[in-house]
């Protein structure tokens, strides 16, 4: 799908020349003057220099070197940021991200663009030779296979930008599941916001700022309109995100399936129902109800609350089994348990059937760069965590039950869901 990537980044115009001559730190190994990983950050919004780039400024070891958005004025901004923090004159500010992937100074990117950039700029970046850390969800079942395969071939890290690995209340309950302090697990519940359903409106003249070709990228090209790009409206929006069942889902489901800890990753059947609002500019589940179930009998409920789109408190994850239950409302709240005892487990290293509290993903993303060792959420992990969710998509979109088998990834005689796998062919936004 994203076969024109090599000659796209030799025929960017970019040549390698125009860059300082700043050797990557990556060429020096042990015995440079500085181990410091050079990164350039796409994407900066909110997402992308609150949570991203800014926690990643506080690590010795990673310098931000260059950074992007099609919004000029807000590369901008983060160009300031990080002269204020650096207190120097030497970070870059960029509008075509393809100026980042073909510095060779650069070690490494940080994506945190709308979904629908995800996988393709990540693909790119890899062609370039950096590592990757990228945002979450894939657009399809079948670019995150793509992903998956493509980094498999190669010497670079993909670290999927999702914290909820490093949570300590998330961690605690995953370990008390797997050591079972709740019995057998049999199922598992997971309550999540409503999505937003946003209303079309008129195409609109281009911000100044705004390169509207780049926000679009491979996605079917569509005049401007300020709703495509604001906020939380673009994730409603099925060309560019799969709504807050892949949004949200990504944080619960992905802790509720390492409890569940199926050997096949991912649900085997879903079931269930959803609205999708008709005439809207929002085209995707914005309410829904879905029952999985996995290969090992283990259960899974996902289904709206009452809140809309972001909202902490309709978030809730509950684990149930033959002895047991424990739960946390919201993103920010405690852990109950049908027994407060369950709470005061602790278990030795020895003892424990879950891997240690990692740190958090940007320095366990810097840590496995220098050590060469997996992340915590490997490209493995996005894929089989977004294959579960788009399940539920499909199942909505379709109107019935379907079967998956992990093995062969694709749906057991359903070939209507099988083509619902695949992203759209890519505009050939790179001639536009």
């Amino acid at each position: 799908m994203y076969t024109n990537r090599r000659n796209f980044l030799k025929t960017a115009g970019l040549a390698a020349a125009a860059f300082p001559s700043i050797i990557p730190a990556r060429a020096l190994g042990q015995n440079a003057p500085s181990k410091q990983i050079t990164l350039g950050c796409i994407g900066m919004g909110g997402q992308g220099m609150k949570y991203n780039m800014q926690p990643f400024m506080t690590h010795d070891d990673c310098r931000v070197v260059a950074v992007c958005d099609v919004f000029l004025s807000r590369a901008k901004r983060a160009q300031g940021i990080v002269h204020e923090a650096y207190q120097n004159k030497d970070c870059k500010a960029y509008q075509d991200f393809r100026e980042i992937l073909v510095d060779p100074s650069i070690d490494a990117v940080c994506i945190s663009t709308p979904d629908h950039w995800h996988v393709p700029m990540a693909l790119m970046a890899l062609d370039a030779g950096k590592h990757v850390f990228c945002e979450k969800p894939t657009q399809s079942i079948y670019e995150g296979g793509q992903l998956v395969e493509a980094f498999a071939k190669s010497d670079r890290v993909f670290q999927a930008g999702i914290e909820d690995r490093s949570a300590a209340h998330f961690h605690k309950m995953v370990e008390w599941v797997k050591n079972g302090a709740i019995g057998q697990l049999e199922r598992v519940d997971v309550v999540m916001p409503k999505g937003n359903d946003v209303a079309k409106d008129e195409p609109a003249a281009v911000p100044e700022d705004l390169d509207w070709n780049l926000w679009q990228g491979p996605a079917e090209y569509h005049e401007y309109s300020p709703q495509r790009t604001r906020g939380m409206s673009w994730r409603q929006i099925g060309i560019y995100s799969k709504g807050t069942i892949l949004d949200i889902g990504t944080h619960l489901v992905d802790t509720a399936q390492l409890g569940v800890n199926d050997p096949d990753g991912c649900p085997v059947e879903v079931s269930g129902s959803g609205y999708i609002p008709a005439g809207r500019l929002t085209d995707v589940p914005t309410e829904y109800d879905l029952n999985y179930r996995y290969g090992n009998g283990v259960e899974m409920n996902v289904r709206n609350g009452e809140g809309v789109v972001w909202d902490p408190k309709s978030c809730v994850l509950k684990f149930t089994g033959s002895q047991g239950w424990i739960q946390r409302d919201g993103f920010y709240s405690g852990l109950e348990a049908s027994d407060p005892q369950i709470l005061r487990i602790r278990y030795s290293a020895e003892e424990t059937r879950h891997w240690p509290l990692p740190p958090r993903e940007h320095r366990n993303f810097l840590d496995a760069i220098q050590s060469g060792k997996t992340p915590v959420y490997p490209p493995e992990d996005l894929h089989q965590m977004c294959t579960t969710l788009f399940m539920g998509v499909h199942c909505i979109e379709l109107g019935r039950k379907l079967k998956w088998n992990p093995a062969k990834e694709e749906y057991k005689g359903d070939q209507e869901a099988n083509q619902l796998r695949f992203t759209p062919p890519a505009r050939d936004w790179a001639n536009a």
